[in-house]
């Protein structure tokens, strides 16, 4: 019998830590070669580790949301026979002190034994003395709101200390019958940031403390758009995707962009480098059960309307489904972010640095709004917010952008032209 120490692995492309997400066995259990055994994280792809050999899990070290550095032994394997080549028995080490569990919230002192509270019918007047009702007034409580611990469940002075120190609503003084009684609540729950929340956290802290941006929201008139889309909609093939305003917008900022190549761009503010890209690589932010994933169309510059739709549905699947790529999830040169159905009239989004622009899509509304002639007629509106790295891109130049956008947006015939 020999010991295996098991590695957190190079994952590739530089990565010197990755942060645990889930471990898929415990001590004790057999492993075999390449059984998945564990889940970790590196920027924001989550990684599946597979055993190396035979045996039982004799140790696991970290515990999910602890961040390890490639090459320490996360994993201690009894094997049958002699260890592979570089990984011969060794002595086992001192066990480490054990990790200090989380505290737990601390709840109110609970009574020994909490008194019965006799049942009171909606309507019923509440029993208590004039001393006791004097106070309630004293201090707008209403008593119907107080369970009663007394004889025929009359309401003495202690309860009512005890209702005033529970944070007991105050009376409602819109009449009709008595009120039911709601217990104080007072439960309270931590949670553990971990995985790709942790990631999310930290990006989003990151670009806040040291990127400087400039926000940007013009309204944009989409009716044209929209009878547009609705028209390519109903005369689609049957292989072809349903369209949305998305891959619109995407075609719009393909065309937009070569005109401000600052904002499809990387910028490392340490070593002072603006890495400018003629590809558009758009990444599409969208809300999964495991947290915030940014899948990204590659090439959108290459693509019709057709094929973005595409790309959009089937990453955004993928991402949903836990089965996107890290290539997939990566490489962005471009972020648009949007609360799809919900909308919203306005958002200041935050950058997905090193990028240097951001799109935000908000609701779109029927609005009043004047024509050429004077009249007022209804339109359909948006309002399209956007930020920039104002190390990088000055307003005008942010301005200068939108603008084009909102000029093949409100004339959508244009992207289709040369």
């Amino acid at each position: 019998m020999s010991e295996y120490r098991y590695k957190m692995p190079d994952v590739g492309e530089g990565i010197v830590e990755a942060e645990i997400v889930e471990w898929h066995v415990k001590e004790g259990d057999t492993v075999t070669e390449d059984q998945h055994v564990l889940d970790v994280m590196t920027d924001k792809a989550t990684v599946e580790i597979p055993c190396a050999v035979n045996g039982t899990v004799t140790k696991l070290v970290g515990a999910p949301g602890d961040v390890i550095a490639v090459g320490t032994e996360i994993m201690f394997i009894a094997t049958e026979g002699a260890a592979p080549a570089g990984d011969a028995a060794k002595e086992p080490e001192p066990e480490a002190p054990a990790r200090p569990e989380p505290k737990k919230p601390v709840e109110p002192e609970q009574a020994a034994a909490a008194p019965s509270v006799a049942a009171r019918m909606t309507g019923e007047r509440p029993l208590a003395s004039p001393a006791v009702r004097k106070r309630a007034l004293d201090k707008d409580i209403d008593l119907g709101l107080v369970p009663g611990t007394g004889p025929a469940g009359r309401i003495t002075h202690e309860d009512l200390d005890d209702f005033i120190k529970s944070g007991g609503r105050l009376a409602s003084k819109s009449g009709g019958g008595g009120t039911a009684i709601r217990a104080p609540q007072t439960g309270v729950t931590e949670e553990k940031v971990i995985g790709l929340r942790r990631r999310i956290s930290d990006n989003m802290s990151r670009a806040q403390r040291t990127i400087p941006d400039i926000a940007y929201v013009e309204e944009i008139d989409v009716t044209a758009l929209e009878e547009l889309r609705a028209h390519l909609n109903n005369t689609r093939r049957e292989d072809q995707p349903k369209l949305t305003f998305i891959p619109f917008l995407v075609m719009a900022l393909a065309r937009a962009l070569p005109h401000t190549p600052q904002a499809n761009a990387h910028f490392d503010g340490e070593a002072m480098v603006l890495t400018k890209y003629d590809a558009i690589h758009c990444g599409i932010a969208a809300a999964t059960p495991n947290g915030l994933m940014v899948p990204v169309i590659k090439h959108a510059e290459s693509l019709d309307i057709w094929q973005i739709a595409s790309e959009l549905g089937r990453l955004g699947q993928a991402a949903k489904d836990g089965k996107a790529t890290k290539d997939e999830l990566s490489g962005s040169t471009i972020t648009i972010t949007s609360l799809g159905a919900i909308g919203g009239l306005v958002t200041t989004p935050i950058l997905n640095a090193p990028e240097t622009a951001i799109i935000g899509v908000n609701k779109m509304q029927t609005l009043p709004r004047y024509d050429a002639d004077g009249q007022v007629v209804p339109r359909k509106v948006m309002n399209l917010s956007s930020c920039f790295d104002h190390r990088i891109v000055d307003g005008y130049d942010a301005a200068m952008l939108i603008q084009r956008v909102k000029g093949f947006l409100e004339n959508p015939a244009t992207l289709f032209m040369g």
